[in-house]
C-alpha cells in the first residue's frame, strides 16, 4: 500500500474527496500526513477529524523563502510519502523541493492547462471569453502548472457566469479528478514518456 501526504493551505475540499476516497476503499493508500503552511487552515480541521497527522510549517514565521523550504522539505523527508500531493497548496515549490521528489509530486489546478496557469485561473478564464474551462492534475516541476498532465475534465463556462459560479462548478470535477490520479498513481497504472502521460486500463476508455 502506497503512503501519501498532502499540501494544503485553505479550506481543503480535494483533501476531503481524497480522505473520502482512501476510507471508501477506491485509492489503495494511507495518507501520512497533512502539511500546511497556514495554521489557520480548515483542512487541518479535516485532518484531525480524520485521524490524521498534522504538520504546521507557518510560512510567516520565516525571513526568507529559503528558510522555510529548508524546513518544509525536512518535514516532507520525514514523512517517506511515494505521492506528495498539492491540493490547494498557494505556493510555489523550489526546485531543490521538486528535485528531491521526481516523479512523486502531483498538483490540481482549475483550468484545463496549458492556458491559463497560476492564481485566479476562473477570473482569467471568463476574461479571456472561452466557452469551456475545467481541471487539471498534473505532475509538478520547476515551471508553475507547466509539469506533465495526468488527468483533465472539462465543464462549460456560462453566460452568467463569474469567478464564483465558475469556480464552484469546476471543483466539482476537482474533487472527482484528484482522487481518480492518485488511484492511477498508487495501482501503478501510469506511465510518462516525455510530457505525454498514459494511464494503463483507460486509454481506450472514455473519462469516468
Amino acid at each position: 500500500m502506497k503512503r501519501i501526504a498532502v499540501l494544503a493551505s485553505g479550506r481543503g475540499s480535494n483533501f476531503q474527496a481524497v480522505i473520502d476516497a482512501i476510507r471508501q476503499g477506491s485509492i489503495p493508500a494511507e495518507c501520512v500526513g497533512l502539511v500546511s503552511d497556514n495554521p489557520g487552515a480548515y483542512a487541518i480541521t479535516r485532518a484531525r477529524s480524520a485521524g490524521i497527522p498534522v504538520f504546521i510549517v507557518d510560512y510567516s514565521r520565516y525571513s526568507t523563502k529559503d528558510e522555510y523550504e529548508a524546513d518544509l522539505l525536512r518535514v516532507m523527508k520525514s514523512l517517506h510519502a511515494d505521492l506528495f500531493v498539492l491540493a490547494g497548496y498557494m505556493r510555489i515549490l523550489g526546485a531543490g523541493i521538486v528535485r528531491e521528489f521526481p516523479g512523486k509530486l502531483i498538483n490540481i489546478h482549475p483550468a484545463l492547462l496549458p492556458s491559463f496557469a497560476g492564481l485566479h485561473a476562473q477570473r482569467q478564464a471568463i476574461e479571456y471569453g472561452v466557452r469551456v474551462s475545467g481541471c487539471t492534475v498534473h505532475f509538478v516541476d520547476e515551471g508553475v502548472d507547466t509539469g506533465p498532465i495526468i488527468v483533465q475534465s472539462c465543464v462549460p463556462v456560462l453566460p452568467g457566469d463569474d469567478e464564483e459560479s465558475l469556480s464552484e462548478r469546476i471543483l466539482k470535477e476537482e474533487h472527482r479528478c484528484l482522487p481518480r490520479a492518485i488511484r492511477a498513481f498508487c495501482e501503478d497504472r501510469i506511465r510518462v514518456s516525455g510530457r505525454r502521460v498514459s494511464i494503463v486500463g483507460e486509454d481506450s476508455a472514455p473519462p469516468a
